[in-house]
């Protein structure tokens, strides 16, 4: 069966799925959950781990191949959640994390900005006004923007300014000061009327304010603003707290990388489609410290090996793509910014953010450096004995050798990685009792492998729980004997399970067992003894 398109893939059957076979769950879901947060259940946990293991095994223990030929270096790290408040001071979090808000003052529902826009209506008196409605969703921003370049007539300045405005909000930018609300100078006969998404009034919508994305909390019995720290928002700022430490204790030199795997949290305004926007979620991050002079070179290669590590997983070619950012949203910190973007089903056929591959420059070490007192430069022997043979002079040797290395980050979501492979592998097929199976790569599959009974007597149940603790060391396993084989193997599609093996009555006169495939259904006899054998090439492939 061919690929089918995430476009064609429904969100609610795959949340529904999702919930049903245990892969996620709503956080704190018997007391009616809490917004943004999500808990993984057996099967989902599975995954992500399968997910997180591969990512540190092709990154850490068995990095790549560089430029040169030779396997670039790259060492592990495991950071605190909350670190001395100064570290946000520094890297700009505490001032520049925020994102602009509104309130609604009828519903009490709060909404991000760059999700309000505008259109042109008649006024109950004659008079035309400009609408401003929140906006619910990027497929009715589509129709919105099709709606009003195609009918609306504006006044050419104005026109122009939100044209602009509404086109690069469809690009995915994130916010534009010039968005409808701040529009306070149009004239009279150009009046700003602004509905919330649930109001029944218009007028109910605050003017955007500034709005903190780090969760605070409090060290220490006394609360007070001398024991205010953060719940980290990102895993970067632990990497390059220890950067020194790495260099003074690891023998690594230039260039070399340090990554790290863990949770993050931001109080986002607006958590949305699923596990794609939460508050609270785990980042794969890995810092690659390097000479100024060589960093376009890296950010080349980073740009095409995490494309290609992502392929690696499963995910087709035909639904990844690159998107570099415009100048006007770059991050504080960031010289260029390549997203590599899948077609989810919410954004289809659009593209969003799987993961982001950003060229720091030295942003970060200086900042920490200038907050901290503490010497952050790197001195670079080996250049510093090309120079010597180079005939440079001291001075010039000095530049060469002695430098704040530049940073390229490449910084995925590991639970965005979940969701892509989950609905990657959501394949519908009408002609199963289940009515769906989950094409996963067997790699990444939660259960490698189920092994049945056809029938709990006979001797069949020995035979099949002896199979399975010979296997079970090796592989993700599920003994399972209860209900029919059909029930059976419908389970397992709904997992992802891409073998089972069947023990019958076959199996007892001649050692054969029944081994069917996930995804043709097709069976086949094989020798019991050569089932390790089989799997064993099957799951590495």
């Amino acid at each position: 069966m061919p690929d089918i398109d995430p476009a064609s893939k429904s969100m609610e059957a795959i949340v529904a799925l999702c919930k049903r076979r245990g892969f996620v769950y709503p956080a704190s879901e018997i007391y009616g959950g809490i917004n943004g947060f999500w808990d993984y259940g057996p099967l989902g946990t599975a995954l992500k781990n399968n997910i997180r293991d591969h990512w540190w095994k092709q990154t850490v223990e068995c990095p790549p191949i560089g430029p040169d030929g030779e396997p670039v270096s790259i060492v592990g790290l495991d950071s605190s959640i909350i670190q001395n408040p100064k570290v946000w001071e520094a890297s700009g979090h505490v001032g520049g994390f925020n994102d602009p808000m509104v309130d609604d003052t009828e519903t009490k529902k709060r909404y991000r900005a760059d999700h309000v826009w505008v259109r042109r209506a008649a006024g109950t008196d004659g008079k035309d006004v400009l609408v401003a409605i929140v906006l619910g969703s990027r497929e009715e921003a589509d129709a919105a923007w099709s709606h009003f370049d195609k009918t609306e007539k504006l006044p050419d300045q104005l026109r122009s300014e939100l044209s602009k405005a509404l086109k690069k909000f469809i690009d995915g930018a994130k916010f534009y000061e010039d968005m409808p609300l701040s529009y306070l100078d149009v004239s009279d006969e150009e009046r700003v009327i602004v509905f919330g998404q649930h109001a029944s009034k218009p007028g109910t919508l605050t003017e955007p304010r500034e709005f903190n994305l780090m969760f605070e909390t409090f060290v220490g019995a006394i609360r007070d603003a001398s024991s205010k720290a953060y719940l980290r928002p990102e895993t970067a700022q632990g990497i390059f707290l220890n950067y020194k430490n790495v260099v003074d204790t690891m023998r690594v030199k230039m260039p070399f990388g340090i990554a790290q795997v863990g949770k993050s949290f931001r109080n986002e305004v607006t958590p949305r489609n699923f596990i794609f926007r939460s508050r609270e979620f785990e980042q794969m991050e890995m810092e690659w410290f390097c000479a100024p002079d060589d960093s376009p070179k890296w950010y080349d290669f980073w740009k095409h090996e995490r494309m290609r590590w992502w392929e690696s997983l499963g995910v087709s070619n035909s639904n990844l793509r690159f998107r570099d950012h415009d100048d006007d949203e770059l991050a504080h910190y960031s010289k260029m910014c390549v997203d590599i973007e899948y077609k989810y089903p919410f954004t289809a056929p659009g593209f969003g953010e799987l993961e982001g591959v950003a060229h720091r420059g030295c942003y970060d070490l200086t900042q920490h450096q200038t907050h901290s007192k503490q010497k952050l430069e790197y001195f670079d022997q080996e250049r510093q004995v090309q120079g010597q043979k180079d005939g440079l002079s001291k001075d010039e040797i000095n530049a060469q050798s002695k430098y704040i290395p530049n940073v390229i980050e490449p910084a995925s979501g590991l639970t965005r990685g979940v969701l892509v492979l989950l609905t990657e592998a959501y394949t519908p097929d009408e002609s199963r009792p289940s009515k769906v199976y989950m094409k996963f790569k067997p790699k990444f599959a939660p259960i490698k492998a189920g092994i049945f009974p056809l029938v709990n007597k006979d001797g069949m149940p020995q035979v099949a729980q002896k199979l399975y603790m010979g296997l079970r060391e090796k592989f993700a396993c599920q003994l399972d004997a209860k209900q029919s084989i059909g029930k059976r193997y419908a389970r397992m599609d709904e997992a992802g399970t891409p073998y089972c093996f069947t023990i019958d009555g076959d199996t007892l006169a001649d050692q054969t067992v029944t081994v069917r495939d996930r995804d043709s259904q097709a069976q086949e006899r094989i020798n019991i003894d050569q089932v390790e054998k089989f799997l064993a090439e099957k799951i590495g492939e």
